[in-house]
């Protein structure tokens, strides 16, 4: 049983980086993953671009305190409401990273509750990048995924995208 646990944790690490695969003395199988390289700048810094709805944000990561600065202004500013910073600080929760990196973003685009999904999925990537390792703690997180629900369109005919107006029968 232990076996089929080991060969299935094996799997999911071949699923984040390249695997290479050696044959045992005692005939059994030893997988070896080598994950990819990291990708970080010449200053030291990690870039990483994150959407959700129509809001994109441009995310630098670097080894720091913690400080996070949203738009040249501190995220306790920018993003006023508490769930907001909540949602932006996951990453950081689910890796056991909290101030540990320094984030710089820039975003456009969209409201403040779209613009901090997109900075979270921006941290996440950049974290990728930066630490490969971490990949596979974001992703069962559901970080790395790119919510891809937007608003539905007006139809003609319509009130709004569904509502239709009162109907009346004579």
């Amino acid at each position: 049983m232990t076996t089929e646990k080991q060969t299935l944790e094996d799997l999911k690490n071949v699923m984040d980086g390249v695997a290479t695969a050696t044959s045992t003395e005692d005939g059994g199988v030893a997988v070896e993953v080598v994950l990819p390289e990291p990708k970080i700048d010449d200053l030291g810094r990690s870039y990483a671009t994150g959407k959700r709805k129509s809001s994109i944000a441009r995310v630098w990561i670097k080894p720091g305190n913690g400080k996070i600065t949203v738009n040249g202004r501190d995220q306790a500013v920018y993003f006023a409401r508490p769930v907001l910073r909540l949602i932006i600080r996951q990453p950081f929760e689910a890796t056991d990273r909290v101030d540990s990196y320094d984030v710089m973003a820039t975003v456009k685009g969209g409201g403040l509750s779209g613009q901090a999904g997109a900075v979270r999925h921006g941290i996440s990537k950049a974290l990728t990048y930066y630490e490969p390792s971490l990949r596979a703690a974001l992703k069962a997180g559901g970080f790395m995924t790119r919510d891809s629900r937007v608003v539905e369109r007006k139809k003609y005919g319509r009130k709004k995208a569904r509502k239709s107006f009162q109907f009346s029968k004579r």
